[in-house]
């Protein structure tokens, strides 16, 4: 296993605990700790996204392992700090509702546009929507009031990110008629 994909691994046990922190009641703690190692946590994890990525590309250790585990995980830790936020009352269930969705969507569409061998790289609103909804979850786990800003951007760019999936595949298949 290469550090890539033990990145992905540790972002997929982190991802449990994140959920663990925001959901367990702490007798003797306060809040504001617990929205302090829940972001902590959160961040963590969101370092491995972006390091098992750049080590990937830059040493060369793209893996078909990889290629499953880095989105397994990513949408672990998603789902469970959106799961946390809408326990805590700390999201609107509908913007989560929808960026979930799309998620698992555009994740199902990916695999079928790699069987077609189409390009599913990220495009820059896909990182972008990457950086709001983590930036969004950070805040919201602080319980801080810019969070529910940032979630709205991340809605809007996740709904954009993903029509660009399907416009990239309609283009594919006029292409191919």
């Amino acid at each position: 296993m290469n550090l890539p994909n033990l990145l992905a691994c540790i972002r997929m046990v982190l991802a449990p605990l994140l959920f663990f922190l925001m959901t367990y009641h702490f007798a003797n703690i306060h809040q504001s700790w617990i929205n302090y190692f829940t972001a902590l946590t959160f961040s963590v994890a969101a370092l491995t996204d972006f390091f098992d990525g750049f080590i990937a590309r830059a040493w060369g250790q793209k893996t078909k392992l990889g290629a499953i585990l880095d989105p397994l995980a990513d949408k672990m830790l998603v789902l469970a700090a959106f799961l946390g936020l809408l326990i805590l009352d700390r999201a609107n269930a509908w913007i989560i509702y929808l960026i979930l969705v799309r998620e698992f969507f555009i994740t199902g569409f990916r695999v079928v546009m790699v069987s077609e061998n189409l390009d599913v790289s990220a495009s820059f609103a896909g990182k972008l929507k990457t950086a709001f909804q983590m930036s969004a979850i950070i805040f919201l786990c602080m319980d801080w009031f810019l969070g529910q800003g940032l979630l709205f951007i991340a809605l809007i760019l996740t709904l954009y990110s993903g029509f660009e999936y399907i416009l990239a595949y309609l283009k594919h298949l006029k292409a191919k008629s």
